[in-house]
């Protein structure tokens, strides 16, 4: 079945990645698969980075790692079949990219109730959707 599942988590939002989180684990329990955690930080626009602390980046990068790695913690598997990483660079495109470089053949990513806003999905989830070269499930909170 799945070996594999990445679950993109958005720190900012945890509540809407737990249902995502709890049916991946749900999923890897039963097919014995690995979870990875994945978490993308935006990139700040050159012209801010005037105004930031020459040491923002390892900051942010380190808080990061840290929240996401205290959320792994919680994730109800192994430790040995639960893994986490941060990366940097455009949400969906880092998804994917990541999805290809660990070989996963499941994306599990949380999504919004639809609004006027979003109609179906976000426009990342959209994305990922249409774009993901292996299976994705889409579940709401």
């Amino acid at each position: 079945m799945y070996k594999t599942i990445l679950v993109p988590v958005d720190l900012a939002e945890v509540d809407a990645a737990k249902p995502a989180i709890a049916k991946a684990v749900e999923i890897a329990t039963v097919s014995g698969g690995t979870i990875r955690l994945v978490y993308i930080r935006s990139i700040v626009p050159v012209t801010y980075m005037e105004f930031m602390p020459p040491t923002f980046d390892e900051e942010q990068q380190g808080d990061a790692e840290k929240k996401l790695a205290d959320l792994a913690a919680t994730v109800e598997l192994p430790a040995e079949r639960v893994s986490a990483v941060v990366r940097l660079g455009s949400t969906y495109a880092e998804v994917l990219n990541e999805a290809e470089n660990t070989g996963a053949d499941l994306i599990v990513i949380g999504s919004h109730r639809p609004s006027m806003a979003t109609y179906l999905l976000g426009s990342n989830a959209s994305t990922i959707v249409r774009h993901a070269k292996c299976s994705v499930l889409v579940v709401r909170a």
